[in-house]
């Protein structure tokens, strides 16, 4: 039976692989591909439901579909009832820092905070009001009062860093809950989002001395994991991208410092240390085995990220804490841009803009233009065939065969391929 997709998730699919970026939502309908590799990352969230913790690093060439894998996960995750915090590394965002860029990541991740009912961040009020919700009715059962209730269940966060602080800061979003004072939910949500720059600042506010700094970045983020436990929730996934930004820091001490952190939270996650907290980390092979800059520059990452020397040709082992994303296959590159035309079809088979031997005479376009890597970073051959697709909608005497006819192979006496495209103005339209 033919499931019409809906104009609105169609163009946000489409629109998202031209322009070369992940569609926010719709992966299921263009994933392909990489079972095992998803299957893995299913039993690190299996795991963090159950109070364990987890800690990948995923990674992949530029193009290879790193971000579309790390979103695939987080919709997996939220399906499961974690609450996940996603963010991009970028200059200003960091793991640590003293100029408070990790805590701008910090506040980053708590804007991006996402539920299954609230996919698209924005969700820690939402989670902040089911805990007191839950609380007001326990305590309605027992004859006790809201706030009694609050930090009885609080009580065993206050082991960790910052605990008494962020127990105070729930019960005062509970009072302002009670008392309709919105100011007062209002800074409270500000303090757990880590936007307080001083300690001035929150004590006039709300009585703390204590605010989310550079230095307890990271402790936060194990609070949040327990906090969202009591809410009612599985855990807490933290998914961060653009790793390689830590790569290119010049200067050797503060990337030290923030490959330090990576080492504290993998040890933690090793130990089992951090309840219901799992991270999983986006970046490029150079991120990871660069001896000078990267994580193998770091002795002590090195050891824990090896790979295992008897996985080696064919075989693999996903159960290390790095997830190297392996090649699409040309068959699995074949379904891809099937479910592509499809889904630029609106679901309609009737639609399609292209044959099935269409689609074979593209990827030979493409295997001539660049070789077998059109199908190891598939962004700019996804992002060519969508234009493709577009040229034949919009210009109804467009045949695709001259479109990819374009383009002669030619062997010399030595065997070099020597490709010679004829000057086509459509055909320059989509072309690599």
């Amino acid at each position: 039976m033919t499931t019409i997709i809906r104009p609105k998730d169609r163009d946000a699919v489409i629109q998202s692989l031209r322009a070369g970026v992940v569609p926010r939502s719709g992966q299921h309908l263009i994933q392909v591909g990489r079972t095992r590799e998803i299957e893995t990352l299913v039993s690190d969230i299996d795991r963090i439901s159950d109070g364990g913790s987890g800690f990948r690093a995923v990674i992949g060439e530029y193009g290879a579909g790193k971000t579309f894998f790390l979103n695939l996960v987080r919709a997996v995750a939220l399906e499961k009832k974690l609450v996940v915090a996603s963010a991009d590394l970028n200059p200003d965002r960091r793991l640590h820092a003293s100029g408070g860029q990790a805590r701008s990541l910090y506040a980053e991740l708590m804007r991006n905070m996402s539920t299954r009912t609230k996919p698209d961040g924005g969700a820690l009020p939402g989670i902040v009001e089911k805990f007191i919700s839950t609380a007001k009715s326990e305590a309605k059962v027992a004859g006790l009062t809201t706030d009694a209730v609050v930090r009885q269940k609080l009580e065993q966060l206050t082991e960790l860093v910052n605990g008494y602080d962020f127990a105070d800061i729930i019960a005062a979003y509970c009072r302002g809950f009670e008392d309709g004072n919105d100011q007062l939910k209002s800074d409270a949500v500000r303090w757990l989002r880590g936007e307080f720059s001083t300690r001035t600042d929150a004590k006039h506010a709300l009585g703390v001395r204590s605010i989310v700094d550079d230095a307890s970045m990271y402790d936060q983020l194990k609070l949040m994991a327990r906090f969202v436990r009591l809410a009612g929730f599985a855990g807490l996934l933290v998914s961060l991208d653009e790793l390689v930004n830590l790569y290119k820091l010049a200067n050797t001490q503060a990337r030290n410092a923030n490959y330090e952190q990576i080492l504290r939270i993998l040890n933690d996650s090793l130990q089992g240390t951090a309840v219901g907290l799992g991270f999983v980390l986006g970046g490029t092979p150079e991120f990871l085995l660069d001896t000078r800059r990267g994580l193998y520059s770091y002795p002590a990452l090195q050891s824990r990220l090896a790979q295992n020397t008897f996985a080696s040709g064919e075989l693999v082992d996903f159960s290390g804490p790095v997830v190297r994303l392996s090649s699409l296959t040309p068959e699995d590159f074949y379904v891809l841009l099937q479910k592509v035309r499809h889904v630029y079809a609106g679901g309609d088979a009737s639609k399609h803009l292209l044959p099935d031997n269409g689609i074979f005479s593209f990827m030979e376009h493409c295997s001539n233009r660049i070789g077998n890597t059109y199908f190891r970073t598939p962004r700019t051959t996804i992002t060519s065939f969508v234009n493709l697709l577009a040229v034949l909608e919009q210009n109804a005497g467009a045949q695709w065969e001259s479109l990819l006819g374009g383009i002669e192979v030619a062997t010399d006496n030595g065997g070099a391929v020597d490709l010679a495209v004829d000057d086509d103005e459509e055909l320059a339209s989509f072309k690599l």
